[in-house]
């Protein structure tokens, strides 16, 4: 048995570490401050992916991701690790897309690549933490959803069993494929990069990242392998309503974004006495913090 997999993943910047540069005067996420990185829950997802092409062989996992040029990056850093190429959606037409316009040209996308048998992604990205994207794609185009998963337990083309994450505990789900499953950060992580893997695809490009005036370095390796040749596609190349993509397309918009930084005011020391104690606990009922 064979699967085709699409893995959905985004390029973020790292607002795990935000310092006094991430922002602009504007309110704006300042990303050229902020280092760029492959969406942590999206790596999860990819080694969910990777672990069925593992057990099936014939198993092809596609990487879509859409973003401006650069992010490419996270299509070759999935090629390392085992995907077996991928899609960069890139436009201006995409720019400033809300989860329901990023989730129409996703879904666009996987439509022109073909209904696969499972597509997968993190549950939400760090830099909006909305979860509803994969769910939004799902909805787009007609497939069964699980969400909050935390493992694949099992699968034979035709269900697929999984264990996700509900509140108060855990339960196992199986479902008809095909699917869409987004996945916790608690699941497994990825595995690393490959040694010979990252020498096969280093020099795998978009057509956008090739040199504009002069000859493409290594120009004969692209013609002998076309692997190396990334897919990159806009709108017009997935029939896109223009009207449903970016700005356009976005009923919701971010008002303003601000960096909120915790401090001290105050600290006390307390001894091991029950009256100490029992005070604190007084003071914090009298101005609400606790009761």
């Amino acid at each position: 048995m064979s699967l085709k997999i699409v893995v959905l993943a985004k390029q973020v910047p790292d607002t795990r570490n935000v310092g006094k540069d991430a922002m602009t005067p504007q309110g704006t996420v300042n990303r050229s401050a902020l280092p760029a990185i492959f969406n942590p829950e999206d790596l999860n997802a990819l080694e969910q992916a990777l672990r069925l092409k593992d057990q099936n062989p014939g198993t092809t996992v596609t990487v879509v991701t859409m973003g401006p040029p650069r992010a490419t990056e996270i299509i070759r850093e999935a090629m390392y690790r085992g995907a077996d190429g991928g899609v960069l959606l890139t436009s201006r037409a995409f720019a400033g897309a809300d989860t329901l316009a990023t989730s129409y040209a996703l879904s666009m996308a996987i439509r022109k690549i073909g209904i696969p048998d499972l597509v997968i992604g993190g549950r939400q990205a760090i830099d909006g933490d909305t979860a509803q994207v994969g769910p939004q794609v799902a909805e787009k185009l007609g497939l069964n959803q699980v969400t909050y998963v935390n493992n694949i337990n099992s699968c034979d083309g035709k269900e697929i069993t999984v264990t996700r994450h509900i509140d108060g505990g855990v339960e196992v789900v199986k479902a008809p494929m095909p699917i869409m499953l987004t996945v916790n950060g608690d699941a497994d992580p990825c595995r690393p990069r490959n040694a010979k893997l990252v020498m096969t695809y280093k020099r795998a490009m978009t057509p956008i990242e090739r040199p504009k005036d002069g000859e493409v370095p290594h120009k004969e390796q692209y013609e002998k392998h076309p692997f190396l040749n990334i897919t990159q596609w806009t709108e017009a190349d997935v029939n896109a309503d223009l009207s449903q993509c970016g700005l356009a397309g976005s009923p919701t918009k971010v008002k303003a974004v601000e960096n909120i930084v915790f401090k001290t005011k105050e600290s006390k020391r307390l001894g091991t006495s029950d009256d100490e104690i029992n005070g604190l606990i007084q003071e914090l009922l009298a101005n609400h913090t606790i009761g």
